[in-house]
């Protein structure tokens, strides 16, 4: 197969994306925060820098973009109206761009962050939907708000859980232990879900990333994509009694936000 996507480990637990063209040892690298590790990727795989997407702005995800640029002077694709300020191409909610023989489609999905974006390939050379999804969405977790509201957020990614069950979901961090054990907090009866404990955990002790996780795996595992789900409702209820939350089932924004504020306490 002529087109691979690769992880490359940053900092502690970041992954910085890589789609690679093998036969013409071209590269397209997602949300790289840090550029030592790209470069030695690039370098032992004798690839070329061809393309940087950015989905938003924190530093994680953004501060390496300066050091690859001086390397290879390449566009750099990110959303408009964002406090980083090296986007050589500004993009919005429903714009497309292509990369050799991928095709992206713009998803704007604020609550982490108010810029952050999603890149979405549906019809993608590997013949599976793919999305780079950053931090608004992680496996059995979501971005933790640091600037928008719970119904923000949650409007974001209901915009997500409406992809193709077949879609790959790419993020930005490896978060997948932590976010399992809060999951099996809120639905621990939930089969999949002890199943995908133990899977993740064998990847993690090889030293492999659990990532990309599958859409349709997560509508039935995500507590913060079933907040129209009764054991995820009834769970939200509980838990907004014991920390003083109004917390309505009939209210999917009040759910969301009490299993986001549980999460961010437990």
């Amino acid at each position: 197969m002529t087109y691979r996507i690769d992880a490359i480990p940053a900092f502690n637990d970041n992954y910085v994306w890589c789609i690679s063209d093998r036969e013409q040892d071209k590269a397209l690298v997602v949300d790289p925060g840090d550029a030592a590790p790209v470069s030695a990727f690039l370098e032992s795989r004798g690839l070329t820098l061809d393309m940087i997407l950015l989905t938003h702005h924190h530093p994680d995800h953004s501060h390496g973009i300066k050091t690859l640029l001086r390397e290879a002077k390449v566009p750099v694709h990110g959303p408009t109206n964002s406090p980083y300020k090296g986007v050589t191409h500004e993009l919005r909610e429903g714009d497309s761009f292509k990369w050799r023989d991928w095709q992206f489609n713009v998803l704007e999905v604020p609550g982490h962050t108010l810029d952050h974006i999603a890149f979405i390939a549906e019809n993608t050379p590997l013949d599976v939907p793919v999305a780079f999804c950053g931090d608004a969405l992680f496996a059995c977790g979501c971005g933790r708000l640091f600037e928008g509201t719970p119904a923000q957020m949650r409007q974001s990614l209901a915009k997500l859980r409406d992809l193709p069950e077949r879609t790959e979901l790419y993020c930005g961090h490896e978060y997948t232990l932590a976010n399992v054990a809060f999951s099996l907090a809120v639905t621990p009866d939930n089969k999949e879900l002890q199943s995908y404990e133990s899977e993740c955990k064998r990847l993690r002790e090889n030293d492999r990333p659990t990532l990309p996780t599958v859409l349709g795996r997560e509508l039935r595992i995500n507590p913060f994509l079933r907040w129209d789900s009764e054991d995820v409702e009834q769970a939200a209820e509980a838990y907004g009694q014991k920390a003083a939350l109004d917390v309505s089932r009939e209210n999917p924004d009040q759910v969301f936000a009490a299993i986001r504020h549980w999460k961010d306490n437990f």
